[in-house]
C-alpha cells in the first residue's frame, strides 16, 4: 500500500505542474502589452508562429499516421509486439506537440510584456520572462509525467499486464515524443536560422543597420523564430528527453528485479516518484528567482543559479527517502541519482564558461575579430573543440559512478548497473521543470529587445532588455548543453532497454507459434528467454568488436552524424540564401525603407522560412527514421547495436562541439556590440558577425537535433526490434 501512494506522487505532481502553469500563464496575460506600437509588432510575430506551426504539424501528421499504420502491423499482423504499441506512440507525439505549443503560445503572448514591464525596472522584466518560461517547464515535465503515469495505471494496474510488457510497451510512447521532437527541432532550426542569418548579413553587415531594426524586413520573421525554434523546438527535445529517461529506467528496473515482483514494482515506479519529486522542487525553486535593479551579468545568473541549486538539494533530500521507503536494501542506488545531478550541474557550468562573455573563451573569439572573419572563425572553432573535454569526461565519470553505485560491477549485476545509468539520467533531468524555464526565458527576452528596438523605446529600455538577452544567450547554450549531456546517459539506459525489447520480440515470436532463427531455437519457451542475461545476451548475438556487423554498424552510426548535420546547415544555408535574397530585392524595389518612410513586407520574409523550413526538414528526419530499420534487417541485432553505439559516442561530441562553438561566436558578437573592441558598427563588430552568421545553424539546428536523433534512433529500434529478431537478413 505504502508504494502505491508513493507512486501518487507522479500523476499528483504532474497535475498540479500543469496548474501552476496555468497559473503563471493567467497572471501574465493580466498584464498590458505597452503601446500600440508594441502590441501591433507582438501580434505580427505571433501571427507568423502559428502560421508556421500550423504548416509544421500538417506535415507531422502525415509522418505519424504512417508510422502508426507500420506499427500497427507489426502489432496485429506479424504479432511481433504489444497491440497497445501504435496508441502509445501517438499519444507521446500528441502530448510532445501540445508542450510545444503551450509553451511557443506563451512566449509570443509574453515578449511584448516583458519590454513592457522593462520601462519600470530589471527585476519586473525578469519576472515576467522568467515565469513565462516557467509555463514551459512546468509543462513539459507536467505533461510528460502525467501521460507515463496514465498509461502506467492503465496497463499494469487496471488491465493487469506484467511489468516487463507494460514498460517495453511504453517506450513506444517515448519513440513518439522522439519523432515529434525531431521534426519540431529542426523544422524550427531551419526557420530561426534561415531569418537570422538574413537579417544578420543583409540588415547588420550590408546596410549597417542594428538587428532588430523595423527597417529590416526579416526582423519579423526572426522575431518568429526565437519562439519556434528555441521555444517549441527545445521544448518538445527536452519533453523527449525527460520522458526517455523515466521510461527507460522503468523498464530496467522491471528486468533488474525480474524474479521479485514486489522489488520490481518499486524498482518501475522509483523513476516516476523522483520526477514528481523533482516537479515540486522546481516549482519551490521557480519562486526564488528575482534580482534588483542594475544587476550585473554575473548577478542576473547568480539569481537563475539560486533556484536551481536550492531545487538539487531538495531533489537530492527526497530522492534519498524515496530509495530508502522503496528498494530498502538497495540504498546506495541513492548514489547513482547525485551523480546524475552532479553530471549535469558540472556539463551546465562548463557550457556557461565557454559560451558566456564573462569568461575568457569567449573574449578571445572577440579579440580575435579585430584580425578579421578568419581568424574568428578559426578561435571559434577550437573553442568548440577544446569545449567538448569537460562534459565528455563528465558524462563519462557520471557512467562509471552510477554503474558502480547500483552495484553493476558485480558478478551477474550488469542489468542493475545500467538501472543505475537510468536513473542518473532521471536525476540529471529532475530539475527539468526549472532548468528549461531558464531556456524558454532566453527567446522571450531575446524578443521583447526586439519588441523595444522596433517599438523605439527609450534606451534605458533597451539597455534592460539587452541585458536579459545576454544573459538568455549564455541559459540557453547551457540549456542545449544540458539536454545534449542529458541524451548520453538516457541513450545509454536506452541501449540496455533494446536488449530487453529483444527479448519481449522472442517471447512474443515463441507464443505466437512462430520460429525464431536458428541460431536462438534453443529457446523454446518465454520463461527461457526470461533466464537470458545480457553477458549471455551479447555473447549469443554476437555483439562484440570482432564482428563486423558490429563494426559497420558503428561506422553507420557515426556516420549519420555528420550526413544529418550537414543536410540540416545546408538547408539552413539554402534557406537563407533566399532570405538574403529577399531582404536586398526590398531595400532594392521599395524606395524608403532605409529612410524609415515605407514599410517593409515582413510577412514575405516569413513566408520564405516557413517554405524552407517545411521542404528541408524532411529528408533528414526520414533517415533517422528508415536507417535504424534497414540496418537491422540487413545486420541484425549486432548491427543496430553498433549503429547506437556509434550514433552515441560520434552525436554526442559533435552536438556538445557544435552548441559550445556557435554560443561562444553569439556572446562575442554581444561583447563587441556592448562597447568593447570598437561597438557597433566597427570592422571587429562586422568580424564578430560572420562568425556568429556561421555559428547559428551549429548551435540553433544541427546540434541540438543531433541529442533528438541519438535518441530517436534507439527510440525506433527499440519499436521494430520484434521485427528485426524475427525477420533480418543476417
Amino acid at each position: 500500500m505504502a508504494n502505491i501512494i508513493l507512486f501518487a506522487i507522479a500523476p499528483v505532481s504532474a497535475v498540479i505542474a500543469l496548474a501552476f502553469a496555468y497559473g503563471f500563464y493567467r497572471k501574465i496575460m493580466k498584464l498590458e502589452e505597452g503601446t500600440e506600437k508594441m502590441v501591433e509588432i507582438a501580434q505580427a510575430v505571433r501571427q507568423g508562429a502559428r502560421a508556421y506551426i500550423k504548416q509544421q504539424y500538417k506535415i507531422v501528421a502525415i509522418f505519424f499516421v504512417f508510422a502508426a499504420i507500420f506499427l500497427a502491423f507489426l502489432s496485429f499482423v506479424l504479432k511481433v509486439q504489444s497491440a497497445w504499441t501504435p496508441f502509445a506512440f501517438l499519444t507521446g507525439g500528441f502530448f510532445s506537440a501540445l508542450a510545444g505549443f503551450i509553451g511557443m503560445t506563451t512566449a509570443t503572448m509574453a515578449s511584448a510584456r516583458t519590454a513592457n514591464q522593462a520601462r519600470d525596472s530589471l527585476d519586473k522584466a525578469l519576472k515576467v520572462a522568467f515565469r513565462s518560461g516557467s509555463v514551459m517547464g512546468l509543462v513539459v515535465v507536467g505533461l510528460a509525467l502525467l501521460d507515463v503515469s496514465l498509461w502506467f495505471i492503465v496497463l499494469h494496474i487496471w488491465l493487469k499486464y506484467s511489468l516487463g510488457v507494460t514498460t517495453v510497451t511504453m517506450l513506444s510512447f517515448g519513440m513518439g515524443a522522439s519523432l515529434q521532437a525531431l521534426f519540431a527541432r529542426v523544422g524550427g532550426g531551419i526557420y530561426t536560422k534561415a531569418a537570422d542569418v538574413g537579417a544578420d548579413l543583409v540588415g547588420k553587415v550590408e546596410a549597417g543597420i542594428p538587428e532588430d531594426d523595423p527597417r529590416n524586413p526579416a526582423t519579423i520573421a526572426d522575431n518568429v523564430g526565437d519562439n519556434v525554434g528555441d521555444v517549441a523546438g527545445m521544448g518538445a527535445d527536452l519533453y523527449e528527453s525527460y520522458a526517455g529517461s523515466v521510461l527507460a529506467s522503468a523498464a530496467l528496473g522491471a528486468s533488474a528485479f525480474l524474479f521479485n515482483e514486489s522489488f520490481a514494482f518499486n524498482a518501475v515506479i522509483l523513476p516516476m516518484v523522483i520526477a514528481g519529486i523533482g516537479i515540486l522542487a522546481s516549482i519551490l525553486g521557480i519562486f526564488l528567482v528575482r534580482t534588483k535593479e542594475g544587476a550585473t551579468q554575473k548577478q542576473l545568473l547568480s539569481s537563475l543559479g539560486f533556484g536551481i541549486n536550492t531545487s538539487s538539494v531538495l531533489i537530492i533530500i527526497g530522492s534519498f527517502v524515496a530509495v530508502k521507503l522503496l528498494l530498502p536494501g538497495n540504498i546506495w542506488l541513492f548514489g547513482s541519482i547525485v551523480i546524475g545531478l552532479i553530471a549535469g550541474l558540472i556539463v551546465g557550468k562548463s557550457v556557461e564558461y565557454f559560451t558566456s562573455e564573462s569568461f575568457k573563451p569567449t573574449r578571445e573569439i572577440a579579440e580575435k575579430a579585430k584580425t578579421g572573419e578568419a581568424t574568428v572563425i578559426i578561435e571559434g572553432l577550437s573553442t568548440g573543440m577544446i569545449s567538448t573535454a569537460i562534459p565528455v569526461i563528465a558524462i563519462a565519470s557520471g557512467i562509471l559512478g552510477a554503474f558502480a553505485f547500483a552495484g553493476g560491477f558485480e558478478p551477474g549485476k550488469m542489468i542493475m548497473g545500467l538501472y543505475g545509468v537510468g536513473i542518473a539520467a532521471v536525476g540529471m533531468l529532475s530539475t527539468l521543470g526549472i532548468t528549461l524555464a531558464t531556456d524558454a526565458y532566453g527567446p522571450i527576452a531575446d524578443n521583447a529587445g526586439g519588441n523595444a528596438e522596433m517599438a523605439g523605446l527609450p534606451e534605458e529600455v533597451r539597455q534592460r532588455t539587452d541585458a536579459l538577452d545576454s544573459l538568455g544567450n549564455t541559459t540557453a547554450a547551457t540549456g542545449k548543453g544540458f539536454a545534449i549531456g542529458s541524451a548520453a546517459l538516457t541513450a545509454l539506459a536506452l541501449l540496455a532497454a533494446y536488449i530487453e525489447e529483444v527479448k519481449m520480440g522472442m517471447k512474443h515470436i515463441i507464443e505466437q507459434g512462430m520460429q525464431l532463427p536458428e541460431f536462438l531455437q534453443s529457446f523454446t519457451s518465454a520463461e527461457l528467454v526470461d533466464t537470458l542475461s545480457i553477458e549471455k545476451f551479447m555473447d549469443i548475438f554476437q555483439v562484440h568488436l570482432m564482428n563486423p556487423r558490429v563494426v559497420i554498424g558503428i561506422f553507420i552510426g557515426s556516420m549519420m552524424s555528420f550526413v544529418f548535420s550537414g543536410l540540416t546547415m545546408k538547408a539552413v544555408g539554402r534557406a537563407a540564401s533566399d532570405m538574403v535574397d529577399e531582404v536586398r530585392r526590398q531595400f532594392k524595389e521599395i524606395p524608403g525603407i532605409l529612410e524609415g518612410t515605407a514599410k517593409p513586407d515582413y510577412m514575405a520574409c516569413v513566408e520564405i522560412s516557413i517554405k524552407g523550413a517545411q521542404r528541408k526538414m524532411i529528408l533528414p528526419s526520414s533517415l533517422a527514421i528508415v536507417i535504424p530499420i534497414i540496418t537491422g534487417m540487413l545486420l541484425g541485432v549486432a548491427g543496430v547495436m553498433g549503429l547506437l553505439i556509434g550514433a552515441l559516442g560520434c552525436g554526442f561530441i559533435l552536438a556538445i562541439f557544435m552548441a559550445n562553438a556557435g554560443g561562444a561566436w553569439d556572446n562575442a558578437k554581444k561583447y563587441i556590440e556592448q562597447g568593447n573592441l570598437g561597438g557597433k558598427g566597427s570592422p571587429a563588430h562586422k568580424a564578430g558577425v560572420v562568425g556568429d552568421t556561421v555559428g547559428d545553424p551549429l548551435k540553433d539546428t544541427s546540434g541540438p537535433s543531433l541529442n533528438i536523433l541519438i535518441k530517436l534512433m534507439t527510440m525506433i529500434s527499440i519499436v521494430v526490434a520484434g521485427l528485426v529478431v524475427g525477420f533480418s537478413i543476417l
